[in-house]
Parts: C-alpha cells; sequence; structure tokens
C-alpha cells in the first residue's frame, strides 16, 4: 500500500485466536465491534508496545512545563502585546492596501509596519482557492492570506457575487459599546431587574448597585448641589425654585441622555440588515472575526423605583404571546462544547440537521464582555432555527444574561442548561448541580420566561446521584414554571457518558409530561434505527437530540431523512472535511493565525471521527456508540488513515488539507469519552 506516494509496509498477520473463536453476539454483549475478519489487524506485538509507550512518556515529560516556571496572567498578556508588534503580525490596514502609510494610528498602532520584513518570514501559500474567492469585495486579510497568490489585483478572483457573501454572513457580533458598559458594569437591565425585585431574588450586589444609583439621584437634588434662599429653597440662576420641579428637570436631563446613548430599537431585520461590516478602525473587525453587527437595546432603562415597579407589571409576556417552536420530528444538533463550533454546525446543516444550537455559554462571563464567551452566540445565515445555551447558577445572573441576549442577538429560543456534569461547573452551583435544589431552578425558569417573549427551554440530566432519578417528580412542574420544552438526557451526573442512557425512564417522563411541554430525548442516537425505535416507542416525546453521534458521524442526518444506511465512501469523508476547512477559513480567519486555529478544531473534531466503522465492514449492523473499535484495516488507504486513533495521523490529515504544521507543534485532544475506558460501558 501506498499514501501520498509513501510505501506502507504491510504484514499479513492472521487475526488471533480470539478474534477467531468469538462470534459477533458475544462481541456486541463485550461492547466490542463485530468486524469482518479480513479486516481486522492483528495487534501490535509486546515489544512495540512497549516502545511506544516510552516514546510517548518521553514526549509528555518533555511538553509539561515545570509549576515554578508558571507565568502570570499580567506578564502573558504582556508577552500578546508585544507579539503582536513582531513582524509576524502586520497592520490589518496595510496588510489590505499593500501601502505603509495607510494606517490612520501611524507610530501608536499595536501591530508592526514593516512590510517586507512579514513578507519575508510569512509561510508559502496554501494549495486551493481563497475561501473568499466567491465574495463581493476584497479578501478582507489581503497580503496576509495564506490564498494570496489567487487574489486578482489584490481582489479575491471571481468577485461579483453577492449572493455567495450573503451565505457566508454571521451575526449576533459583540458591540464594542456594549462591551464597554459590561466592562465597567453600567449596563442596566430593567426588565431582569424589576422582576427580580418583585420576587425578592436581587443578590446583594444588585442591592448595593441600586442604592448607589440612588444616592446619586439624592445628591442632584440636595441642598449641598444648588446655593438656598433665605426661606431654605434652591436657587437656581437667581431665581428660586421648587425641589420637585428641580428633580423633574434632572429627570428629563437624564432620559435625554439615556435616549441619545441608546441603539435604535429592535426591527426584525432581513439578512440583509443583518450583516454588516465594523469599522475598520477595529482591529478585530478588519480580521474578520466580528465582522457582523445585530444591534438592538431595550425599551427604557430608568432608575427611578416608581418606573421599576410599573413596568414589573408590564414585563411579564403572557403565555398565549409566546413565540413558540414546534420540536415534533425535527433533527436537532446538541449544543457541542469545543467541537459544536459555527463551521461545524454549518456542516451539520449541509447534511440536513434542522435545528442547531451554539456552544454553552457562562452567564457570568457573557455579563462581563468578554469577547471568547459572545463568540459562542455566533450565529451563520444558514441557521434557519436557533437558539444558544447559556449556564449560570442563580436567577439574577441568568435572568441579566437572558434579558442582554434578547436585546443584542437574533436567536429563535434560549435553552438553560441544568444537566451538565463538568466539575467546575457543578462547584460553582450551575449545571447539574441545580437537579438538586428545584425551587432555584424554579425561580430560574420563571424569572427569564416571564421576561423575553422567546420560548426558554431546558436541558437536563435524569438526576445527580446514580440509582436516584429524579425529573420525573419534576417533568409536571417545568411547563407552569415557564419551560416551552426540555430535553432530558438518559444518564445521571455521576454517569457522566459511561453505561447506556437509560430511555425508558425517558419514555418515563414524556408521558407524565403535561401537553404544554415539549419533550426531547437525548443519548447514543447513533442510527436512524434508534431514531425510528424511540419515537415509535414513546409517542409522547416530540423529537430527539443528536449529540456525539454527529460528532462521529455528521451525515446521520441525511442517513434519518433517507432512511437508510449510508456506507460513506472515504473520499466523501475527506469531502465534508473539506467543507469544514473551507468554513473555519471563513469563520476564524485566512491568514497564519486563522489557519492554525481551524487546524487545531479540525484536530478536535478528527479525535472523534476515527471511531467511525465504515458499513461494509461490520458483521452487524448499524453501529452502536458504545462499541470500542478494534484496530483494522480499511479497504483503502485514506479509509485506513482515518481510523487511527494515534494524534499523530490526525495531523496528517489536516497537513492535507491546511499545509505543513508549525515547527514545535504538538496537539492533544480536550475530551476523551469515558465510555471507551469504563469497564461497565454497555
Amino acid at each position: 500500500m501506498e499514501l501520498n506516494g509513501n510505501p506502507i509496509l504491510e504484514v499479513a498477520i492472521p487475526p488471533t485466536t480470539e478474534q477467531k473463536q468469538r462470534t459477533p453476539e458475544e462481541l456486541v454483549a463485550k461492547s466490542i465491534a463485530p468486524l469482518k475478519r479480513e479486516y481486522l489487524r492483528p495487534p501490535p506485538s509486546r515489544a512495540t508496545t512497549l516502545n511506544d509507550a516510552a516514546s510517548h512518556s518521553d514526549s509528555k515529560s518533555s511538553r509539561s512545563t515545570p509549576v515554578n516556571d508558571k507565568k502570570s496572567k499580567r506578564q502573558l498578556k504582556r508577552e500578546r502585546r508585544e507579539e503582536k508588534k513582531s513582524v509576524k503580525y502586520i497592520c490589518p490596514e496595510i496588510s489590505q492596501t499593500g501601502d505603509v502609510n495607510s494606517c490612520r494610528y501611524k507610530d501608536k498602532c499595536r501591530f508592526s509596519h514593516d512590510l517586507e520584513a512579514f513578507k519575508s518570514q510569512k509561510p508559502g501559500d496554501l494549495e486551493g482557492e481563497c475561501p473568499f474567492t466567491s465574495g463581493e469585495g476584497p479578501c478582507p486579510y489581503g497580503l496576509a492570506c495564506r490564498f494570496a497568490g489567487t487574489h486578482k489585483n489584490g481582489v479575491a478572483a471571481d468577485a461579483g457575487d453577492g449572493d455567495a457573501r450573503k451565505k457566508n454572513s454571521e451575526i449576533n457580533g459583540l458591540i464594542k459599546d456594549v462591551q464597554k458598559l459590561l466592562w465597567k458594569n453600567k449596563m442596566r437591565f430593567p426588565k431582569a431587574d424589576a422582576k427580580l425585585k418583585s420576587l425578592g431574588l436581587m443578590g446583594p450586589a444588585a442591592k448595593k448597585k441600586m442604592l448607589e444609583d440612588k444616592d446619586e439621584g439624592d445628591q442632584i437634588i440636595s441642598n449641598d448641589s444648588y446655593p438656598t434662599d433665605a426661606n431654605g429653597g434652591l436657587k437656581v440662576d437667581g431665581n428660586s425654585v421648587d425641589k420637585s420641579e428641580l428633580a423633574e428637570e434632572d429627570n428629563v436631563i437624564e432620559t435625554c441622555t439615556a435616549d441619545a446613548l441608546r441603539p435604535p430599537k429592535k426591527v426584525k431585520p432581513s439578512i440583509d440588515d443583518k450583516c454588516s461590516f465594523d469599522e475598520a478602525g477595529d482591529v478585530a473587525s478588519v480580521l474578520g472575526m466580528d465582522s457582523v453587527k445585530c444591534c438592538a437595546q431595550a425599551d427604557s432603562e430608568s432608575t427611578n423605583d416608581n418606573i421599576i415597579e410599573e413596568s414589573d407589571g408590564s414585563s411579564k409576556v403572557h403565555p398565549r404571546e409566546k413565540k413558540l417552536i414546534d420540536f415534533k420530528g425535527k433533527l436537532y444538533l446538541a449544543p457541542l462544547t469545543t467541537v459544536g463550533n459555527l463551521p461545524f454546525r454549518r456542516v451539520c446543516k449541509v447534511l440536513g440537521a434542522d435545528v442547531t444550537c451554539g456552544e454553552m455559554a457562562m452567564c457570568t462571563n457573557l455579563l462581563q464582555g468578554q469577547a471568547s464567551e459572545w463568540a459562542l452566540l455566533r450565529r451563520h445565515a444558514s441557521e434557519d432555527l436557533f437558539g444558544v445555551q447559556i449556564c449560570g447558577a442563580y436567577p439574577d445572573t441568568v435572568a441579566r444574561a437572558v434579558e442582554l441576549i434578547d436585546q443584542q442577538c437574533t436567536v429563535d429560543f434560549i435553552d438553560i442548561n441544568m444537566g451538565c456534569p463538568i466539575d467546575i461547573v457543578v462547584n460553582k452551583g450551575a449545571g447539574s448541580s441545580l437537579l438538586t435544589k428545584p425551587m432555584r431552578m424554579k425561580s430560574i425558569i420563571g424569572t427569564t420566561s416571564d421576561i423575553v417573549d422567546k420560548p426558554i427551554t431546558v436541558k437536563v440530566r435524569t438526576g445527580y446521584f446514580e440509582g436516584k432519578n429524579r425529573i420525573d417528580s419534576l417533568i409536571a412542574d417545568l411547563g407552569s414554571w415557564g419551560a416551552s420544552a426540555v430535553t432530558i438526557h438518559g444518564r445521571t451526573r455521576q454517569q457522566r457518558y459511561s453505561k447506556l442512557a437509560n430511555w425508558d425512564y425517558i419514555y418515563q417522563c414524556a408521558r407524565k409530561a403535561p401537553s404544554s411541554l415539549q419533550v426531547l430525548g437525548n443519548g447514543d442516537v447513533f442510527s436512524y434505527v434508534d431514531w425510528n425505535n424511540h419515537l415509535s416507542d414513546c409517542p409522547e416525546l416530540s423529537s430527539n437530540m443528536i449529540a456525539r453521534g454527529a460528532l462521529v458521524k455528521p451525515w446521520i442526518f441525511t442517513e434519518i431523512k433517507e432512511q437508510r444506511h449510508w456506507d460513506i465512501s472515504s473520499v466523501e469523508r475527506f469531502d465534508i472535511l473539506k467543507n469544514y476547512v473551507r468554513f473555519g477559513l471563513q469563520h476564524w480567519g485566512s491568514d497564519s493565525k486563522g489557519v492554525e486555529t481551524t487546524r487545531h478544531f479540525l484536530l478536535e473534531w478528527l479525535s472523534y471521527t476515527c471511531r467511525y466503522i465504515p458499513v461494509g465492514l461490520l458483521d452487524v449492523i448499524p453501529q452502536q456508540l458504545n462499541w470500542r473499535p478494534p484496530s483494522y484495516f480499511g479497504r483503502n488507504d485514506l479509509e485506513t488513515l482515518m481510523a487511527s486513533d494515534s494524534a499523530a495521523d490526525w495531523i496528517r490529515i489536516s497537513e492535507m488539507l491546511l499545509g505543513k504544521v508549525p515547527d514545535g507543534f504538538t496537539f492533544a485532544p480536550k475530551h476523551k469519552s469515558s465510555s471507551y475506558d469504563r469497564a461497565e460501558n454497555g
């Protein structure tokens, strides 16, 4: 065999005695994928295994950093700032125009202006065309683009296709003015604060801030602020005035100032209106990271207590005014941490997904204006039914985050994660921890559903502790609290991803749910057979959410819609990876930094796709998600390479799409499913 022109030494060794003796049924009982014997790869010799383990240990120890060498955040920030001034990071203005005098910041610019030095160290162009080729106007990365050779006179070749540019548009970017308000903790949340105040759920920090705002307002009309007359009244411009008149005037001035600073009220935008590039002065916008805005603000932000109390009555949305979403029979791609990014969702949309949801975003980070967290809310124009998922521990935090998203983003629904099993989330009282606090769940769901007109959905697990399921006792309340749909992952928090999902319990919960609450199941859906069985076994289920199954084979949506087992070829799978890379370069950028970011997330995804076993190699169809694939040969070299669980082979695949990796490049997957390691799996 050969791969990329390099011969691969292949030794024909028959399967082991154990592999010969076990029947497919016995292998399935052991959660081992039953492959046809002619494709099985013999296990490596003991000497080879020991050598590999030793080399892995050496490489791991060489990559580890001593604890004493750990750098502070300030030092890392200083190093990043200095790195931007190096010749690797050319000024975006100069990169676009090719003129060293085009930057308006001149010597104050944070980036390098040495164009010749940048050209001398820039890596060679990659094969293929610029991902912005079909866009209208020049490539936003100019000379920094790794496909600059395909540009024509500074403009991407074949430019002028405006429709193609619209298809590449993204919305829900964080506006700089809003980010500054969040940084300074000056963003107002009138609806959330009014509702929280009426329920007595305002946190101590919010109460303190309201008192400070009230004190500031009292100072405006205090006797110390203006001179007094002989009778103790206030004198303004030499005339005696009444305090109430002055207070009224100050309220008018404050309202006018607020109106001047407030963005225009939200109007349902078309795709054309949603997509507009930021000013070139914003470096992130020039780099394409915040190229699209979707801005809208709330109705009123007066701090007067009377106005807040009046808004409490009007902030609650009547149930009949809620915009409902029918999830019945829709193919729902679950929010997936790290790998469920916007390019991956675009791939799944092409392959048949109906509903998409952004990665889980922490409410505290959103309220702090963290750009990296807001990036999780980005939406592509092709996502016609899109929601965002948030996670928080307390009603005040979640309510303000929901109001902020409602103001600044265009989404169809907001999902609250109450099932995340990650320790760092649970230890803060969020995620699965809320399953042990039903009254806090009630406060969070009830508060958020009352202040926005978008549907509030919830994602939960069956319970916190193993053997102590509790959602069946809460399912009737979730609808009355304000949730329009609930997704039940058929495992407890303690299980994580070990053992099979408990679908019998999901059915039990779905049958107990009120008619107004849609119930979706989640767990181990890996074929159209699984999909059909769950919906036929329990007609009360609205739909199923597909999570890890989509990571391993995103064409599962096509299989369900076409009701077939797709024996997809390695070339077709490689074409899907090509699409992902193209979408990734459009999202993260076509310069060197964007290429390496795309590579990183591609490798994270390949750490899942290697678990797929082609249909033509199996003795039993369909493959189950908990099956551990043995080492095997594919039907061709590319299929064999894609089946490898070695990070070195994943890097080889990335090099076939994105060129050679930089010197000293290493990769270790962020996530590793316990379902392949736990003995009790299955």
